[in-house]
């Protein structure tokens, strides 16, 4: 059947092949801390940009970190943005998280070129000394692709800004995890993770010296400036109907909203980032904050979903750790 006629029904198409969706205890909480952002990706989901004015504001803060000291099933911290160096309470709101859960994983997600702006020329090494992992967005090893992406010019700041995290340890010390980020250019799904991970350490390493833990491969989502583009050049069915057609019924056990509380800047939750920008509340219930949530509780409860979940379940899989399959 054409995906017009099927209007996209990722429900119907789980239902059809026994599947079941269901959430687990929740292990990470990933937090949007504003989508202020130094560039504007023309892949970028968040639609975030220099111009924007959405930033957790430091009450917010204060309760997304009381509710974390008592939420003993939180392992993993994970911050994004836009930019979430930009909120100006980056830098504090770590060292609470890392006073009061010693142990945890915290993330990073960083475009990389934040490290060389004005203002941030010691957050490498910030980042460093409260043993941060970073996650870094480099769609690609050769500078046409890179910048084609992500505006002229990035490519070499992002050169720069990787070099100097190699010389703090990351890539290269066990508690300085670097992995990168890749996102196809285009309505396509992305190649073999493993293979295009030994392609980009090759020629990492051999072009620049630069060294690195694990690459993610990500399925660029259907919405936001993506979808515009997939508009404008007419390709929003055809892709559409390529994440259907590669729907892998491997991926749902490792889905990223089975474990996963998604806080956005103004400490309402949901299932993932992506419906966070869709504003489809966690559960697909009425809008929550997250201090109203018991964690312990949340296991089993639904997980809301959309067309675009077919993005998460294409090719290998994806999730904000990459590839599940």
């Amino acid at each position: 059947m054409l995906l017009a006629d099927r209007k996209f029904a990722f429900e119907e198409h789980l239902s059809k092949q026994g599947l079941c969706l269901a959430r687990k205890s929740p292990s990470i909480l990933q937090i949007n801390l504003g989508k202020l952002c130094n560039l504007a990706c023309v892949h970028c989901h968040v639609n975030a940009g220099p111009g924007r004015k959405e930033i957790m504001d430091p009450a917010t803060i204060d309760r997304v970190i009381d509710w974390i000291a008592r939420s003993p099933s939180i392992e993993t911290v994970d911050l994004t943005g836009g930019a979430p160096e930009m909120n100006p309470d980056f830098r504090e709101f770590i060292v609470r998280v890392r006073a009061i859960r010693p142990d945890a994983t915290i993330i990073d997600r960083c475009n990389l070129t934040i490290l060389l702006e004005p203002g941030y020329e010691e957050m490498a090494e910030f980042l460093a000394f409260h043993r941060i992992q970073v996650v870094a967005s480099m769609p690609c090893y050769q500078p046409k692709n890179v910048n084609l992406q992500r505006g002229e010019g990035v490519f070499d700041a992002s050169i720069e800004a990787l070099k100097r995290l190699n010389a703090l340890g990351y890539g290269t010390r066990s508690e300085l995890a670097l992995n990168l980020v890749y996102n196809p250019i285009g309505a396509v799904l992305p190649p073999d993770q493993g293979e295009l991970e030994k392609d980009y350490k090759t020629a990492l390493r051999a072009e620049f010296g630069i060294e690195f833990n694990s690459l993610f491969t990500i399925t660029n989502m259907p919405i936001a400036r993506f979808l515009a583009q997939l508009r404008r050049e007419g390709q929003n069915e055809m892709y559409r109907q390529l994440l259907v057609d590669n729907f892998n019924p491997a991926s749902i056990d490792g889905l990223m909203c089975r474990d996963t509380i998604s806080v956005d800047w103004e400490g309402r939750v949901f299932d993932c980032d992506f419906n966070q920008m869709l504003g489809m509340p966690l559960g697909g219930g009425q809008n929550r904050l997250l201090w109203e949530l018991d964690p312990e509780v949340l296991e089993r409860e639904p997980i809301a979903t959309g067309d675009h979940c077919f993005g998460c379940t294409a090719g290998a899989g994806s999730s904000c750790g990459g590839a599940l399959d």
